[in-house]
């Protein structure tokens, strides 16, 4: 073969393994706009104080200690599965969390006391998301949550939600409505206003 010949191939060749590095890179920032936006509108309506309603969900249960539950809710979870449906009727706290997330290890103790201090008057939920679940399972046993976690397998819920990251915290109220939102590790003084958000005392 012609030297010309191979260096004219090869000149060809760099040039479309560089036009696919754009395109899949083009093609992974346009997946990752859309992801991220697909709930950026939810936690714009509580950021303006809308409570819209808060993305359904149904996933499989890795956590099922509850003790700091209403007994009314003692049938549920003879499924393994949690639905946010069968909540309806009680103000809600949803945790998303990872093992691997620090700020979560932080938070942890705070949301376990804020559970049991309002435990029978509040459902504490926790999702965890974007982890291994043998990783999950350690990090609850490590901490012994009072209260359900339950795990997104996929990216869905993480992205209905519209988070930017773990933890975030998310406050319902008895209707279902997101009344309040905490990015990052929730703080006692923090957590504490989003709870009095949804159940009565915080609100006009």
């Amino acid at each position: 073969m012609d030297e010309p010949v191979a260096h004219s191939r090869l000149r060809l060749s760099l040039r479309l393994a560089a036009v696919l590095v754009v395109v899949s890179l083009l093609t992974l920032f346009a997946w990752a706009t859309l992801s991220a936006g697909k709930g950026s509108g939810f936690t714009a309506k509580i950021a303006a104080g809308e409570r819209p309603p808060a993305p359904p969900f149904e996933l499989e249960v890795v956590w099922e200690k509850r003790s700091s539950w209403p007994g009314t809710l003692d049938a549920l979870l003879t499924d393994r599965r949690l639905a946010l449906a069968e909540l309806r009727g009680h103000p809600v706290v949803v945790n998303f969390w990872a093992s691997w997330c620090i700020p979560c290890r932080d938070e942890a103790p705070v949301l376990n006391e804020s559970a049991r201090a309002h435990g029978g008057e509040v459902v504490f939920v926790g999702v965890n998301v974007q982890d291994l679940r043998s990783d999950a399972l350690a990090f609850l046993r490590e901490f012994e949550p009072p209260y359900v976690s339950i795990r997104d397998t996929g990216n869905e819920t993480y992205e209905t939600y519209g988070l930017t990251g773990v933890p975030e915290t998310f406050y319902l109220d008895a209707q279902g409505r997101a009344v309040a939102h905490s990015l990052g590790a929730v703080s006692r003084g923090t957590l504490e206003q989003g709870i009095s958000a949804i159940t009565g005392g915080g609100q006009s």
